[in-house]
């Protein structure tokens, strides 16, 4: 009996003692944090350009107070257009700081991107997101707007003087033959310093841009080097250099852009259809739907090779469609996107075959401008 209770007591002993050594440590307890609080050094910035390299907006916000080294928190800064809820904002991401700056040429670059205009002042949110470093225990701080203004960037290439661009050479289908034929052989001003136009290019052949459309090659935008592989594509350019741009070998339409901020020109083929003409038609015009429509009231005028306007009383609330051809068909057609939204009946994406565009609201004179470089449209009243 006695050793019966000797073993008992010692597989008591030998369980107390596994258990000894399987007791686990407590689990390390994180703080979940507070939430910061952002703020900015000025509630305005419009830097200029020699601000560039300078710091002009700089972001500051209280610590969130984790359970880990100040070293290892983590924050994303979010910067969007002012309304639009960070629904595709610019990001920052900074760690172990309390605050971060902003140069001038890093706004500069945020804003356009955002779509800013050059020199227009624009409101911007901003909000700051906390978190461990592994993105556990999120705070989002209070938004903050500041108002904001995108500087011009001086540009690589010097401007035209005239405000406007032409293309000759034997690559078009003018010919090497000056003055130009226009507006066929004429460039549009995109924004302050990128211009653009579609043109049928003769394979092989080359071709230079000029600042005057008076018979004169004096001046002219080319390349320092045609002989360079791939520049039929795109590259840099300059003013009064050696040699002409080179076409591409295949002949065709081709959309031609030149950035005379980076300096750099673009050639892309452009596979669709470039009209000569342009009519409107629609229970917002005067004509109604009949077609063909009334001319020259409802024809557009060819401002270049891409770019149509059009000033017309337009009955609010109704609709329209725009038509390369004025033969009584409605094929093809150019629509917009989508008229349920109210943005529409100012501008947005031209579609072949899009639906019909809202008209404003009110009833009055506008100016209807189409771009088929860009394929969009845009209204202003008169």
């Amino acid at each position: 009996m006695k050793n019966i209770v000797k073993a008992f007591i010692s597989v008591l002993g030998f369980a107390a003692i596994l258990t000894a050594c399987d007791k686990k440590e407590s689990l390390p307890f994180y703080q979940s944090g507070v939430t910061p609080v952002l703020t900015s050094n000025t509630t305005s910035v419009a830097p200029p350009a020699s601000d560039s390299d300078n710091a002009v907006l700089t972001l500051s916000w209280t610590d969130p107070k984790y359970a880990v080294d100040s070293n290892l928190q983590k924050f994303i800064v979010q910067i969007d257009s002012a309304g639009r809820d960070f629904s595709d904002p610019q990001t920052r991401e900074v760690t172990g700081e309390l605050s971060t700056s902003f140069t001038g040429k890093e706004l500069n670059a945020i804003l356009l991107n955002l779509g800013f205009t050059l020199g227009v002042p624009g409101n911007i949110d901003i909000r700051l997101i906390s978190s461990y470093a592994n993105n556990n225990e999120k705070r989002i701080s209070n938004t903050i707007t500041v108002q904001a203004t995108a500087y011009i960037i001086p540009p690589k290439v010097q401007l035209p003087s005239t405000g406007k661009l032409y293309i000759s050479g034997s690559a078009t289908q003018g010919g090497t033959t000056v003055p130009v034929p226009v507006p066929d052989q004429e460039l549009s001003q995109i924004n302050e310093t990128t211009y653009g136009g579609v043109f049928y290019l003769v394979g092989g052949g080359d071709y230079v841009i000029l600042p005057k459309n008076d018979g004169s090659l004096d001046e002219k935008y080319n390349v320092a080097d045609n002989s360079i592989a791939g520049l039929e594509n795109g590259g840099e350019f300059g003013y009064n250099l050696s040699d002409n741009f080179p076409a591409p070998a295949a002949s065709g339409w081709y959309k031609i852009g030149l950035n005379f901020s980076s300096g750099t020109f673009t050639v892309m083929p452009y596979t669709e259809t470039l009209p000569t003409s342009l009519f409107i038609v629609g229970d917002a015009t005067p004509g109604g739907w009949t077609s063909p429509v009334p001319t020259p009231s409802q024809q557009f005028t060819r401002i270049n090779s891409t770019n149509f306007e059009l000033s017309l009383p337009l009955n609010g609330g109704f609709h329209y469609l725009l038509l390369p051809q004025n033969t009584g068909s409605f094929s093809p057609k150019y629509g917009c996107l989508d008229n349920t939204v109210d943005s529409a009946k100012w501008g947005g994406p031209l579609l072949i075959s899009g639906k019909d565009i809202p008209a404003p609201d009110e009833s009055a004179t506008y100016k209807i401008a189409v771009s088929f470089f860009s394929n969009t449209y845009a209204l202003t009243k008169q």
